[in-house]
């Protein structure tokens, strides 16, 4: 699976798959991550209404890192690639 962690590793890479330098990504994921509790807080489910639950229950996410998930949204935004392609490097299961 491609992750944060080991793509950081190989600085041509990353800045060919993200369009950034790790030092760029370091400085946008605060931002990143203050917008993506906004959009999802633990409070609220996905369509944002009150939970009726805990939180923890479903599926859990491959992507558990703030890094991981803003890599791949700029990895995305980058490439456009198709979904199938995305599955299969992240590890999606096939549906």
């Amino acid at each position: 699976m491609l992750t944060y962690q080991e793509l950081r590793k190989t600085k041509r890479r990353f800045l060919a798959l993200t369009g950034l330098t790790v030092n760029e990504f370091e400085k946008i994921l605060p931002a990143f991550e203050r917008a993506y509790e906004r959009k999802y807080p633990q409070s609220k489910t996905v369509d944002g209404k009150k939970r009726k639950r805990k939180v923890g229950g479903g599926g859990e996410s491959e992507l558990k890192s703030y890094e991981d998930k803003l890599l791949l949204a700029l990895v995305y935004q980058k490439s456009y690639p198709l979904q199938e392609l995305i599955g299969v490097v992240y590890n999606a299961p096939r549906m």
